[in-house]
């Protein structure tokens, strides 16, 4: 029976995990995304063309393989049929490769009206949500109060919704929120139709098949290990568990039947939204950072905020989630930096610790390790041979500090820009 190899991110997400996903799936038989919901948005580039996946699996684009969205993440019909669509109007039909677990949870227009009322509320102690509807959802799926994929095909599916809406109407009004939801709703049960046209599954039963008749499988994380709902900086973090164990739970298999852990990280730190940030740059350094490595948001467009590389952060993640290969993105916006820094430890309270802290949202000083910048191109390397000694010196810095090997090195957004190792 085949494993399944899994690809997540080490940081606070963006980390570029849907580039990494279409380079390595060529090696799998079918891609399974495992968690998370349309606030998180993997990019691709390959032949002149940019794409930007929010629901579905990155592996889309590889040869008609089976791609599975898994129970453990959150749909929004109307994001999806307008992903769905604009990737079949660039000649990608998906219908015969797509497949959408049963026990996924949807995302009902109310949720995301409540997001909106919920975020309102809390005034200058907002988490910076995007608003989607997802944390409402993930709410109402912990408390046994959710609408799943599966509830489309019941004969009684108006039933389900209704007495869903009515629930959530309650809460607005508590809230005493102001809302229309008429043009929300009108799109919604539009898209549910359009939503129930591929194939629905009991994901876990078609998952575990394909393992035993030898077919390699991936599964693909959304956001990252230090958005995680248990691990994270909390509470700033998502709703779902991103680390590897959400694999099991997000996509109905045994722990032993995990493979390969591959742990995506950048050269350096970003972080949008809210939260604490220890290698936060609020200087010049920072803004380069973010113009060189265009750092908006796939979705939301929001502005990522930029700092140096954070061992201590990336150790913790390593450790979380059992990472056997490292991969290294973005190192190419550091081309031109004489100077580049990475945090070695935290500083609190005086005393110095290598531990990712309980509470992250306290005054922590980064005490920082100085390289040499390598000050060239690097994306007109085409193997590890070819890079300068400076950047070698950084990769293999890294590898020493996790006792994990830099399997894939990114020099740039396009497909090509890839070195395996």
């Amino acid at each position: 029976m085949r494993k399944v190899d899994v690809i997540l991110g080490l940081q606070w997400g963006d980390e570029g995990k849907g580039k990494v996903v279409d380079v390595l799936t060529p090696n799998y038989e079918a891609v399974a995304r495992f968690q998370g919901g349309p606030n998180a948005g993997h990019t691709l580039e390959f032949c002149g063309e940019k794409y930007v996946l929010r629901s579905i699996p990155s592996g889309i684009f590889q040869g008609g393989k089976p791609n599975i969205i898994g129970n453990g993440v959150v749909l929004d019909a109307v994001l999806f049929r307008g992903e769905a669509e604009a990737l079949a109007k660039s000649g990608h039909d998906l219908t015969k490769q797509l497949y959408i677990s049963k026990k996924a949870h949807l995302i009902l227009p109310t949720h995301r009206i409540l997001d909106a009322a919920y975020e309102a509320a809390k005034g200058s102690a907002k988490i910076g949500t995007t608003g989607k509807g997802i944390g409402p959802t993930y709410t109402d799926k912990i408390s046994r109060n959710g609408m799943r994929v599966g509830d489309l095909l019941k004969p009684n599916f108006m039933e389900i919704y209704k007495a869903h809406k009515a629930r959530h109407e309650e809460i607005l009004r508590s809230l005493n929120y102001q809302y229309d939801i008429t043009e929300l709703e009108q799109e919604w049960f539009s898209a549910v139709e359009y939503l129930k046209k591929f194939t629905i599954v009991d994901s876990e039963y078609f998952i575990n098949n394909y393992l035993k008749e030898g077919h390699p499988v991936l599964a693909e994380g959304a956001q990252g290990t230090l958005l995680d709902v248990d691990f994270g900086s909390y509470p700033f973090v998502t709703s779902s568990n991103t680390v590897c164990a959400g694999v099991c739970t997000g996509l109905g298999i045994a722990p032993n039947r995990i493979g390969e852990v591959y742990g995506i990280f950048k050269a350096y730190c970003t972080r949008v939204g809210s939260g604490p940030f220890p290698t936060e740059l609020f200087d010049e350094t920072g803004d380069t950072l973010g113009r060189i490595g265009h750092e908006f948001g796939a979705v939301t467009g929001r502005k990522r905020r930029c700092g140096w590389l954070d061992m201590v952060a990336l150790k913790y993640s390593i450790m979380i989630n059992g990472v056997t290969q490292l991969i290294m993105m973005k190192s190419d916006v550091l081309n031109d930096f004489d100077t580049i820094k990475v945090a070695t430890g935290y500083e609190i309270d005086g005393e110095r610790t290598n531990q990712f802290p309980f509470d992250v949202d306290i005054d922590i000083k980064p005490v920082y390790t100085e390289f040499e910048g390598w000050k060239c191109d690097l994306s007109k390397c085409r193997k590890y041979e070819d890079f300068p000694a400076a950047f070698k010196k950084y990769v293999e810095f890294i590898e020493h500090e996790t006792g994990v090997p830099v399997k894939i090195i990114s020099i740039g957004p396009d497909r090509a820009e890839t070195i395996v190792r």
